[in-house]
């Protein structure tokens, strides 16, 4: 049903948010981390169904099931990704995709179909690249 009147509706900020943690699952600060596919947070890993969601801001360790531990994670930013020697970002990927390799690695392709999308490149530095 549409409005009739005003409507005080709910928001917060989405930059920094707090996800549930996949059971059994360490996250360390500064890891890449990703939602897989039940929507808990995970550490980056090579796979097709992760979301990739941003940086963790703390360390987290989940022994138990699923949600048992959330994780702080920081979004809409750019951030400082290793770049794979084997499948190198290089500058020509400017504004193209690149791909999860693991909780601190990105790549070039997705790897015959085998990586998750990481982002979008922004920069390439001789130490790294920034996804965004």
């Amino acid at each position: 049903m549409a409005l009739a009147k005003d409507r005080n509706t709910p928001m917060k900020d989405g930059e920094l948010i707090s996800v549930p943690v996949a059971s059994s699952t360490t996250i360390y600060a500064g890891a890449l981390v990703v939602a897989n596919a039940s929507g808990y947070a995970a550490p980056g890993s090579v796979a097709t169904t992760l979301t990739y969601l941003g940086r963790a801001e703390e360390y987290v360790k989940n022994a138990g099931a699923d949600g048992a531990a959330s994780v702080l994670v920081r979004r809409r930013k750019a951030f400082k990704w290793l770049n794979h020697g084997a499948d190198a970002v290089t500058q020509a990927e400017l504004g193209k995709t690149c791909y999860i390799v693991d909780d601190q690695t990105v790549a070039k392709t997705s790897g015959t179909s085998t990586r998750s999308a990481a982002g979008t490149v922004v920069g390439v530095d001789s130490d790294g690249v920034w996804v965004q």
